[in-house]
């Protein structure tokens, strides 16, 4: 019960699973997209809680959740079948228990900032002991045949979440990354500035973060960097319609999102180990950096840096990390 409130309250600002769903439920309506993709999401974790009517187990969302965790007879007698997957499931899918008026258990800037977050909390000190961290430099790469990126994206209704570290866009499921063999679903993907991952030293405007996870729990994330020049349709779509409000949801009547388009024509990538580059920081995620960066309005970058002025975390050491790059 402790291991379980504990990785619980890692992504949940500092409280339990259950109080961070009722008050999500509270903000945006139990019935709304946003609160269904969240009871999804949590499912694991909620199972720690002594779950009330109000949090009834809506799993349709995630099919994954649902195989991965079965309830017992009764939700008063749920348990928790792994408080790792339950924990990256909800890294993976963002501190989406961070609201306006309830002060987030990290930030980036201050005493809660990067260089304290190990301290925050038992369940962060992988962010300083961690040896295989993220975001990285990357100044040197050798050429591998690596496999082709497969991704097949399709058309969405996106679902725009601020979720008061950075905007996040949660997508329905069936929208697929293959690599080699294994088949990832993509969960989400949100943004940073400017980007956190450097090459040679430089960074970029921005970065997407394209989160992925396979059918053992293994995440994979593409970053697709952004600088300021031709609008993207797909992102000038999303960043004109930001939720001001942290905790807040919006979806736009008769938006169709392209997902392919919102990628670069050219796929050839950096590839490496690494984590989640906010708490609780855990590894063993699957690195893909597009060589190639998209390019979108400096209006659009703007709107969103009148949100988020910087959202990145600090590079992080290589120990001895190798990275490849596609041939």
């Amino acid at each position: 019960m402790k291991r379980c409130r504990a990785a619980c309250a890692a992504v949940g600002a500092g409280y339990s699973c259950g109080e961070a769903i009722r008050a999500r439920i509270r903000r945006t309506g139990s019935r709304s997209p946003a609160s269904a993709s969240l009871q999804a999401a949590t499912a694991p974790c909620r199972r720690c809680e002594a779950p009330t009517p109000a949090l009834v187990l809506f799993l349709a969302r995630r099919p994954l959740a649902g195989a991965l965790f079965q309830p017992s007879i009764s939700p008063k007698t749920m348990t928790l079948r792994s408080t790792v997957v339950c924990l990256f499931t909800l890294a993976a899918l963002g501190p989406l228990a961070s609201f306006a008026g309830e002060a987030p258990h990290w930030k980036y800037r201050g005493e809660h900032g990067p260089a304290h977050w190990a301290e925050l909390g038992p369940e962060f000190k992988g962010c300083a002991t961690g040896r295989a961290q993220s975001p990285i430099d990357i100044r040197s790469a050798e050429a591998a045949p690596l496999p082709e990126l497969q991704f097949s994206y399709g058309s969405v209704a996106p679902s725009i979440v601020n979720n008061g570290h950075t905007i996040q866009v949660n997508v329905r499921p069936g929208q697929t990354l293959r690599i080699g063999e294994r088949v990832h679903e993509l969960l989400q993907f949100h943004f940073h500035t400017p980007s956190e991952e450097h090459v040679k030293g430089k960074a970029s405007a921005m970065v997407a973060h394209f989160v992925h996870r396979d059918a053992e729990g293994r995440l994979a994330v593409v970053a697709a960097l952004i600088e300021p020049g031709k609008p993207n349709p797909g992102f000038e779509a999303i960043l004109s319609h930001l939720p001001a409000r942290a905790g807040e949801t919006l979806t736009v009547e008769g938006l169709e999102l392209d997902l392919a388009a919102l990628l670069p024509a050219e796929r050839r990538y950096y590839d490496f180990e690494g984590s989640l580059t906010t708490p609780p920081c855990s590894e063993n995620v699957h690195w893909m950096v597009l060589a190639k960066p998209i390019t979108v309005s400096p209006a659009a970058i703007r709107r969103f840096r009148q949100l988020y002025p910087s959202n990145a975390r600090p590079i992080q050491p290589l120990n001895g990390r190798v990275v490849r790059v596609s041939s």
